[in-house]
């Protein structure tokens, strides 16, 4: 092969354009849809599944945790879309692509729970061999609905760091995780709307008219976003050409050579344990919010669903506060280890705000645990884009994409399991059967911080070109 095809950059200017602040919200766009699709998995499912239907929390929580529990493909497909492009596009078509599968697996889901929920004849949950076989059909659409996110949402990561510079990546991550938030406000108000004429009481054959009306609008929507918000961006404003020493080389970086590369540093693995511990702990409350506002503030479906949207607001306020002046003040390091101590405290607060039975409270409350992860996040999210090399970006992102991943499957089994073991010790006081969850969420909170010292970049850059420039030279031999 000839020195000049592998630096090979067809139709690419060595000057691109800067990715304005109009494109920057249209990229939020795909952000907002994912949230929008979380709020129908974990902010109406996981309620309908536990107390409408009275399926073990436990159970429920291994379900929709399984999405999550897939995400070591997201190494896999960050590794396609750099070295594989699909219908000419590295990142573009993994995409649209995914967000077409996972809007289909959503609807096919609720169908599924409806099955689950006639093949239990009586209030309490009996496991037959109906049920059994329900359960593993539900997980195994739940499965593929996580494969479609992790193929999706690890190609979008990667075309973020293929767009923008390190001078405006805070930036980009700001408005970008902005629009996530926006999302979950608007995904609520959406879901809120649509499930507003149900009661407490209501007959499982308006719940199922309501839910499935919900599930056909939403996904819809999600799969246009994706497409709107991506459009065009990867032809004019990717770096990846420019920046790869590969370029459009056919024999790109294998798998094992991605491999490599990516455990060349022991910073892989601080960072990587970093993210897997904050969003274990950030997460773990996301499957049981929603059941704490029922049964121990008497919200109704509608009302406990709506809670998205004040801490949504308190993320979106956060997201654009530390992304332009915070992180460019304080710097990320310092901004993540302010943002851990303020989770902690929220955390406490949540689960304090159970004594006053007041959802005023709850909200109030909801809106500072919003701020404080916007704090946390955007600097952690500006810390992982730095933490990647353009040659193998989606193997990077997949790989930071993992640890999220499976951290908040872990979260969302850990949330549900201790739950039920709070409720089995503490049946007479759900307040403090709730509350252990919340205070495990603080107690984890302060001990990533640990992890988060050892994460040295410079070291990292070292160590990964040096892994780099050996597997290009053997692939040269």
């Amino acid at each position: 092969m000839a020195i000049e095809d592998t630096f090979n950059t067809p139709n690419q200017s060595l000057i691109l354009p800067k990715v304005n602040i109009l494109t920057m919200f249209r990229l939020g766009l795909f952000q907002m849809g994912l949230s929008m699709m979380a709020i129908l998995t974990l902010g109406v499912l996981n309620r309908v599944m536990i107390q409408e239907i009275a399926i073990p929390a436990t159970l429920v929580a291994l379900v929709l945790a399984l999405p999550s529990f897939v995400a070591p493909t997201r190494i896999l497909f960050g590794q396609m879309s750099d070295s594989k492009p699909l219908l000419g596009y590295h990142r573009t078509a993994y995409v649209w692509v995914g967000a077409g599968i996972f809007a289909i697996a959503a609807f096919l889901a609720v169908q599924v729970m409806w099955q689950l929920n006639s093949a239990n004849i009586g209030d309490t949950w009996i496991w037959t061999s109906q049920t059994i076989g329900w359960t593993a059909v539900l997980g195994l659409v739940f499965a593929v609905y996580g494969l479609a996110i992790c193929a999706s949402g690890t190609a979008f990561a990667a075309l973020l760091v293929d767009i923008s510079e390190e001078d405006n990546r805070s930036q980009v991550v700001g408005i970008v995780w902005s629009m996530l938030m926006v999302g979950i406000i608007v995904g609520a108000i959406i879901s809120s709307s649509l499930l507003q004429q149900l009661t407490t009481d209501a007959p499982i054959e308006t719940l199922q008219a309501a839910i499935n009306k919900l599930f056909q609008i939403v996904p819809g929507i999600v799969f246009c976003l994706a497409i709107i918000a991506t459009v065009g961006v990867e032809k004019k404003y990717s770096r990846f050409f420019n920046r790869s020493k590969l370029g459009n080389r056919e024999d790109s970086i294998t798998l094992s050579g991605a491999w490599k590369i990516l455990t060349a540093s022991p910073q892989t693995g601080f960072f990587f344990t970093f993210l897997l511990v904050m969003t274990i702990s950030l997460f773990m409350q996301d499957p049981i919010l929603e059941p704490y506002a029922g049964q121990v503030f008497k919200m109704p479906l509608a009302e406990s669903t709506k809670l998205n949207v004040f801490y949504g607001t308190g993320i979106l306020i956060s997201y654009g506060i530390t992304g332009f002046f915070i992180v460019p003040r304080l710097g990320k390091r310092r901004t993540i280890k302010l943002g851990c101590i303020l989770v902690a405290v929220a955390a406490l607060l949540l689960g304090f705000s159970g004594f006053s039975a007041n959802p005023s409270v709850l909200k109030s409350t909801l809106v500072l645990f919003g701020l404080a992860t916007g704090f946390v996040t955007t600097a952690a999210v500006s810390l992982m884009l730095d933490l990647t090399i353009a040659e193998a970006a989606g193997t990077f992102i997949g790989a930071w994409g993992l640890a999220q991943s499976i951290s908040r499957g872990i979260a969302t089994v850990i949330g549900g399991t201790l739950l039920d073991v709070g409720r089995r010790l503490l049946p007479d006081n759900l307040v403090l059967a709730y509350g252990l969850v919340f205070a495990l969420e603080a107690v984890g909170m302060l001990i990533s911080i640990g992890f988060l010292n050892r994460v040295n970049v410079t070291e990292f850059q070292t160590n990964t070109r040096k892994a780099l420039a050996s597997v290009l030279e053997s692939d040269l031999d």
